[in-house]
């Protein structure tokens, strides 16, 4: 067994893994990452990029069949979907990912390990590669493992029965139809892209509502009547209890309200929710402290209980979000090169990109009140009073921002409508500088642009927007 030694070794190579390790090279540091399947991790290979991709494409499908028209393009005949070809397209865009990512840690001289790793002390690992086992001695670790699907009972994933979001991005032929079990945002945003494509598609939520408790409820309703509109039948307080096979379909048994139902289709899609990997890599047996819900118990500058091991991204704890992985990622590498930095943030965006897509950075309206902040300023301006959302035919949505009535500090902006995965960033910005209504009211925003919503917006919480009508407000 040949043996290695690094100042820091990186174990995972997602977008907390891989940041990590960049920012520790830059340092001067000799680092190694480790990696058992591809450079990237899940967000690059079979999460974030593909189905954002998959998402783009039916987006665009979509547009061509109702929206052309209607522009004044005359289509003669039938637009035909090639699902193998477009899944190889997709494919094409993960590997561009994946290979900037190898030639970013070859270009900072990062050693890359291809192998699974398994903890023997807090200073030393084992990699099984394909050559042998290497063994790997280093000053500092950072585990940025990830996650993995929640299974349920009756409902275990074999990527052909029964899809994790993996298998329903990589199917080579559209299915006539599909169950989705979750209607979080994983659910939500590849149940969409198959409706659009053509797919008969059922979500079967436990809960009383679609991405409950993730997304302000405004927002949702938009995203709901936009379900309904493309055909997709939402089926809320629902149980799935286990599957069994019919003819060439599948036949789901679910509960909802107490009582019991079935429904078939020819693919179930399970979309519950995702669980940290900290049953892996030996890391209980070295002496890592794990709370209840798996995620490995950090301190504001991400160090475990063993000091010289680090953890970030999923197995560290909510929200599981890729942005969030990246900021740790260089905020420990930034710790162990010597700076003084804490994960101290107001604020993590997030996104889901369902049809519209929704945004939210702060608070929700609940939240402020759970708080302490008992009286509000919200205000709310429709896309449909846009010009640039009307010129793009995308006139779903708004967007509302919520600020402390007697300070007028921003505490959460929230949106639905197009391209609000681009618009949210002004928002972070505004909460983390503790910016008040004004800000973003007086600050000149380009014309036509969807950017101007947000102007708007707080113009709206002030009492004077321009392009709706409001009662005027005295003093104003």
């Amino acid at each position: 067994m040949s043996s290695q030694s690094f100042d820091i070794c990186v174990v995972g190579s997602g977008p907390g893994g891989y940041v990590a390790a960049i920012r520790a090279a830059q340092f001067g540091k000799k680092v190694c990452i480790v990696e058992r399947e591809n450079l990237g991790g899940v967000c690059l290979n079979v999460g974030c990029i593909p189905s954002k991709a998959m998402i783009s494409a039916a987006h665009f499908m979509h547009r061509v069949k109702h929206d052309a028209p209607e522009m004044g393009f005359e289509i003669k005949s039938d637009i035909k979907l090639n699902m193998k070809k477009l899944v190889d397209w997709k494919q094409s865009v993960c590997d561009k990912m994946s290979g900037g990512v190898s030639q970013l840690l070859k270009g900072n001289q990062v050693t890359v390990l291809r192998g699974d790793a398994t903890f023997k002390s807090k200073q030393e690992l084992t990699v099984k590669t394909v050559e042998g086992v290497v063994s790997v001695l280093a000053k500092n670790y950072i585990i940025a493992t990830g996650s993995r699907p929640i299974e349920i009972p009756g409902f275990q994933i074999d990527e052909k029965n029964v899809l994790s979001s993996t298998g329903a991005l990589a199917m080579d032929e559209l299915p006539k139809s599909a169950v989705v079990i979750g209607g979080g945002y994983i659910g939500l945003e590849i149940g969409s892209y198959l409706a659009k494509l053509g797919c008969e598609v059922t979500v079967l939520e436990a809960s009383p509502a679609l991405l409950n408790g993730v997304a302000d409820r405004d927002c949702v309703q938009v995203v709901e009547r936009k379900l309904k509109k493309n055909g997709v039948k939402v089926i809320t307080n629902a149980k799935a209890k286990s599957y069994e096979k019919s003819g060439t379909d599948y036949e789901v048994s679910y509960e909802v309200n107490g009582k019991n139902e079935k429904i078939k289709a020819s693919k179930i899609l399970l979309m519950v929710g995702r669980k940290p990997n900290s049953d892996q890599a030996n890391l209980k047996a070295i002496g890592l402290q794990i709370d209840e819900k798996g995620f490995i118990k950090v301190n504001s500058q991400r160090r475990t209980n063993l000091e010289n091991i680090y953890a970030i991204g999923d197995i560290a704890g909510q929200p599981m979000l890729a942005h969030k992985a990246s900021y740790e990622g260089v905020l420990v590498a930034e710790v162990i090169g010597g700076m003084n930095r804490a994960y101290d943030v107001k604020s993590v965006p997030a996104v889901v990109f369902t049809d519209p897509e929704i945004a939210s950075a702060g608070l929700l309206e609940s939240e402020c009140k759970e708080k302490g902040y008992t009286d509000l300023k919200i205000g709310k301006f429709p896309f449909a009073a846009n010009g640039r959302a009307v010129s793009i035919m995308e006139t779903d949505g708004f967007v509302k921002i919520i600020a402390d009535a007697k300070t007028h500090v921003v505490l959460g902006v929230h949106m639905v409508g197009p391209e609000v995965s681009n618009l949210i960033s002004e928002a972070v910005l505004a909460i983390e500088m503790g910016a008040r209504l004004e800000d973003l009211a007086m600050t000149i925003h380009p014309h036509p642009t969807l950017g101007e919503v947000v102007m708007e917006t707080a113009e709206a919480a002030l009492g004077h927007a321009i392009h709706i009508i409001q009662k005027p407000l005295r003093g104003h």
